[in-house]
């Protein structure tokens, strides 16, 4: 009886030192790593591509599901240039993963690692934390994370989102909020402040977005001028007539592998259309931006988001217009002054 009770002890003891350890942290062989939940042997599971744009503040739940169940199941990889790695349970309870981990990639030296590149192609899903984009450029730019990143999106196709500050590069045109972040009110007053910085697909490479610049906390924050006054400059810098997106808190543009958008979370989502007949009257440094064209300056469509996603936008064929579930507006501005109307 006693060798029969020292046998299971046995067993039981070698079973629970072979599985696999779920809350690991700081692997020495993981460089960036600051925490891990799940299996730490890497797995290949089928995988379908997508974006999730999200607007910042409170999580959207159905917005990571959405993505785990593109994963198929692998390995999830949060990045960030700060913060913890507190996504790791949130998105490990969410939904069936192999795993979880947090890479904290805060220098280039990190960013150029092989190890922190080839953890960001295994993944199977990866997501880009809020924080300051302006590091993320200043770090990951013209990196191997960079690299890592867009072959997620364009060779594995694999769900790639991103919330706040992580989505305000998903982007071809992105803001970069540098020497500081700019409001609606500065940025309509004078589109040439030093504070208005916009780059031009030197960072991911998103399909479906390379003439898309996105924001973010929309509603909340009162970004919907600055917004079309970073149009306005793409227009001026680069003669792009770009387009834009746009989720307030607590909403996410989940965007299929085929450009078709649904929104998900519980505010409202926004894509604005610019037309190359309609250029900005007024957009010169020092000088309050007019952007009228008599109230037909840019076309809005607003999508209010339910939990379980509603309305879509065909951002693959964003300048058609092809939408449901929302409202179309007129936004122009005068000397400064952002106005809408309903389009009946």
């Amino acid at each position: 009886m006693r060798s029969t009770i020292i046998l299971l002890f046995l067993i039981v003891v070698g079973f629970i030192s072979s599985a696999p350890n779920k809350t690991d942290k700081h692997i020495p062989h993981r460089p960036a790593s600051i925490g891990i939940i799940g299996d730490t042997a890497n797995v290949n599971t089928p995988v379908k591509g997508g974006i999730a744009m999200i607007g910042g503040g409170k999580d959207v739940d159905n917005a990571f599901k959405w993505m785990i169940n593109r994963s198929g199941g692998g390995d999830v990889v949060v990045i960030r240039a700060s913060g913890t790695d507190a996504y790791d349970p949130y998105i490990f309870e969410l939904g069936k993963v192999n795993s979880v981990e947090t890479l904290k990639i805060d220098s280039r030296e990190l960013a150029n690692n092989d190890t922190v590149a080839n953890i960001i192609r295994n993944a199977e899903m990866l997501f880009i934390a809020g924080g300051d984009q302006s590091n993320y450029m200043k770090y990951w730019r013209g990196t191997k994370t960079l690299d890592a990143i867009n072959y997620l999106l364009n060779i594995k196709h694999a769900p790639v989102g991103g919330t706040s500050a992580g989505c305000a590069i998903l982007g071809g045109f992105y803001y970069s909020g540098e020497d500081g972040s700019i409001t609606a009110d500065e940025a309509l007053n004078d589109p040439y402040n030093p504070l208005v910085k916009i780059y031009n697909n030197d960072f991911l490479q998103a399909p479906y977005l390379k003439t898309i610049i996105t924001d973010q906390h929309y509603l909340t924050r009162s970004r919907q001028g600055r917004h079309v006054t970073f149009l306005s400059r793409i227009i001026k810098n680069w003669t792009i007539y770009a387009n834009g997106i746009a989720a307030d808190e607590r909403t996410a543009v989940c965007m299929d592998e085929n450009g078709q958008a649904t929104i998900i979370g519980t505010s409202k989502a926004y894509f604005l259309l610019t037309d190359d007949k309609k250029p900005p009257e007024t957009c010169e440094p020092g000088k309050p931006l007019t952007w009228s064209r008599n109230g037909h300056a840019v076309k809005v469509y607003e999508i209010q988001a339910t939990p379980e996603g509603s309305g879509s936008f065909d951002i693959a064929h964003f300048k058609q217009g092809k939408a449901t579930g929302g409202k179309w507006y007129w936004w122009w501005v005068d000397n400064g002054k952002l106005n809408q109307q309903a389009i009946e």
